[in-house]
């Protein structure tokens, strides 16, 4: 063992260089990671497909009415946009699978959704719900008109009576 020398800095200590061994588990991601750059984007064209948007726009349709639920209720809205892709994607996972189950798919299996088509269903659901909200179809200000006042009650904290 070494001394210290007497300016109370130790000297650090060398890593050994590793050979890359073939059955090394770490590289293993690195590899799939490479051949994932290797493939190739395919054009617009292929990415925005009918059965996409479809899709969108029924995953969209749910999530509006749920917003505007929330917003004409509570006057809250939360962005949802992780649980809108979460049911995109096993949406478009189930519904593949059951097509394919079912046999009817082209050649009897149906060809999965792409990462890029998972993508565009996933923006267009989000784009969906919040032009629903954005609109002013959300508005808090629906709520104020003089049934809800009525509804509510006049002697109900912050209600006065001819206020509406």
């Amino acid at each position: 063992m070494e001394a210290a020398p007497a300016s109370g800095v130790v000297p650090a200590v060398e890593i050994e260089k590793c050979v890359a061994n073939a059955e090394d588990v770490e590289s293993e991601p690195v590899a799939a990671a490479d051949r994932r750059a290797e493939e190739s984007v395919p054009p617009w064209r292929e990415q925005v497909t009918v059965r996409g948007l479809v899709a969108a726009l029924l995953i969209g349709f749910v999530y509006t009415v749920i917003i505007l639920k929330l917003a004409l209720t509570t006057g809250i809205i939360s962005t949802l946009n992780v649980s809108a892709a979460l049911l995109a994607f096993l949406s478009l996972r189930g519904w593949t699978r059951a097509l394919g189950r079912l046999r009817l798919g082209a050649g009897g299996a149906p060809r999965p959704f792409t990462r890029q088509e998972n993508a565009v269903v996933q923006t267009c659901a989000v784009a969906c719900y919040t032009m629903g909200f954005g609109g002013g179809f959300g508005s808090s200000l629906l709520a104020l008109d003089k049934k809800t006042y009525e509804l509510a009650g006049v002697n109900t904290p912050g209600n006065a009576p001819g206020s509406y």
